[in-house]
């Protein structure tokens, strides 16, 4: 018998290759050699084995590592014997990874030995907080409406004391199978959904489907910092799945409805505030409540423009990683609309002594 080739050319890839481009390359050779498409091709079903055997080695990190460093000597004896097995012993082996390729092959006929019912569908709802939430974190029921498991037959769709049935569409499988060409296609029963059953005295509640349609809520954990546009995963909140599958997951999309006293950037906060002439130049101190009712002081400098922004470090929103934006507050400074003659007279003194001052600057 002539000597092994190496596996890297066997499937016609540098030794750098990595796994997606190894595996592609495995899928086709295995189309291209598969005995089913080359009937009494003897030449065929030996390149089909060299490739499937270059495949479970280079697949395989700890083999592949063997292989790289000692060659077909380093895998010992632990490898599949390819060059003395049958095609059906290669089936046999190998039978998960061809469905998985190719929906099937030599007679892989319904679901595969210990695959799992398919989970029920993902379930997405939209939800509003108010920023003082958003800024906190909070809990909120959410209504989610669809499919749930039926509480009078818990799911079985019979009656009580009924069994159901194996389903005579699938053979109790809960898989369709169809052949174009050499390739399996499986498709999911639709007598049964998939269960491999069928019931001959139906729930009166739900008529044998499993499910019935109703509302529910749901308690949802907002974290501190959530913004609008981001979305929340609750695991198995979705509709349910058929009889021994999991559920679904809900995902909430997250809206922050405006505040009427706060903007908010990011995981910063901006906030407006209104103080007299008279405060603005000689300055001052107020109290500024923010939307978690935690009060903090804000001091405004003497000689403070209009429009000037004063930033308050760290008193922002907080943000998902444990950090906190900033907090800037925007000055107006309010004007009197009317004046009495006292005002007046005593701007117009304070103009004078401006004036007199800046004219001072400008010396």
């Amino acid at each position: 018998m002539s000597e092994k080739r190496d596996f890297y050319e066997v499937l016609g890839v540098e030794r750098n290759a990595g796994d997606d481009e190894i595996r592609k390359s495995y899928r086709k050779l295995a189309l291209k050699y598969h005995p089913d498409r080359n009937p009494d091709n003897p030449e065929a079903e030996r390149l089909f084995k060299e490739a499937t055997e270059a495949f479970t080695v280079l697949s395989d990190a700890e083999k592949r590592s063997a292989y790289d460093r000692f060659g077909h000597a380093g895998l010992g004896s632990g490898g599949f014997d390819f060059n003395n097995a049958g095609m059906g012993d290669l089936f046999s082996h190998f039978q998960d990874m061809f469905s998985d390729f190719f929906g099937g092959f030599g007679g892989n006929q319904g679901r595969r030995r210990g695959q799992s019912p398919q989970r029920g569908q993902d379930v997405r709802v939209e939800a509003t907080i108010s920023l003082k939430d958003a800024m906190t974190g909070c809990k909120q029921q959410v209504t989610v409406r669809g499919s749930a498991t039926c509480g009078t037959c818990n799911g079985s769709g019979a009656k009580a004391g009924s069994r159901p049935q194996s389903c005579v569409n699938c053979g109790g499988t809960g898989q369709m199978t169809t052949q174009r060409g050499f390739i399996m296609f499986s498709t999911t029963c639709s007598r049964c959904g998939g269960s491999g059953q069928v019931t001959t005295d139906p729930c009166e509640t739900c008529h044998g489907q499993r499910f019935v349609q109703k509302e529910r809520s749901v308690l949802v954990a907002f974290p501190a910092g959530i913004d609008s546009g981001q979305r929340l995963r609750v695991p198995g909140q979705g509709m349910s799945g058929p009889a021994g599958a999991p559920s679904g997951d809900l995902y909430v999309d997250v809206d922050v409805a405006r505040d009427e006293r706060f903007e908010r950037d990011g995981a910063d906060l901006i906030a407006r505030q209104t103080v007299s002439y008279s405060e603005a130049a000689l300055g001052t101190s107020l109290m500024l409540t923010l939307p978690n009712a935690d009060e903090i002081k804000l001091k405004v400098k003497s000689g403070t423009q209009p429009g000037e922004v004063i930033t308050m470090r760290g008193d922002g929103m907080p943000t998902l990683n444990g950090g906190r934006g900033d907090l800037h507050v925007v000055i107006n400074v309010a004007v009197p609309r009317k004046l009495s003659r006292r005002a007046k007279k005593l701007l117009e003194q304070l103009d004078e002594e401006l004036g007199g001052v800046e004219a001072a600057r400008a010396v």
